[in-house]
């Protein structure tokens, strides 16, 4: 079952980034960094301080050598690996897409048109 609910996850994260009007994969990657910076000034609402710490711990769990399942137990300690893998794939990528959403609404509320007053 938990399979089952990364490969939709995965699928929803597809067909996100490739609905028309959306932020395409490249722009949310590029966003990523911004996004942080943006989030730790406190800036972007959308993403928390338990979010990046959650996104953070899965970053260190990624790359730490200590598993939950150890590659020499049944020769699938990759899986857990893999699995937390698409999780901040597919986090990284929703994140980033509503953070270039909200960076074009607040631009575009900000934006001066010519021949009116500046706010």
């Amino acid at each position: 079952m938990v399979k089952a609910g990364r490969a939709a996850a995965t699928w929803r994260a597809y067909r996100e980034v490739s609905k028309p009007g959306a932020p395409r994969l490249g722009s949310r990657l590029r966003a990523v960094p911004r996004m942080l910076k943006a989030a730790l000034r406190g800036d972007y609402p959308g993403l928390t301080k338990g979010k990046i710490a959650m996104l953070g711990m899965a970053v260190a769990y990624i790359v730490s050598p200590i598993d939950v399942v150890p590659e020499f137990l049944l020769g699938i300690g990759v899986v857990d690996d893999f699995g937390v893998f698409l999780w901040l794939a597919t986090a990284l990528l929703g994140e980033s897409g509503q953070f270039v959403e909200w960076e074009h609404d607040r631009d575009r509320r900000h934006r001066v048109v010519p021949g009116t007053p500046a706010p």
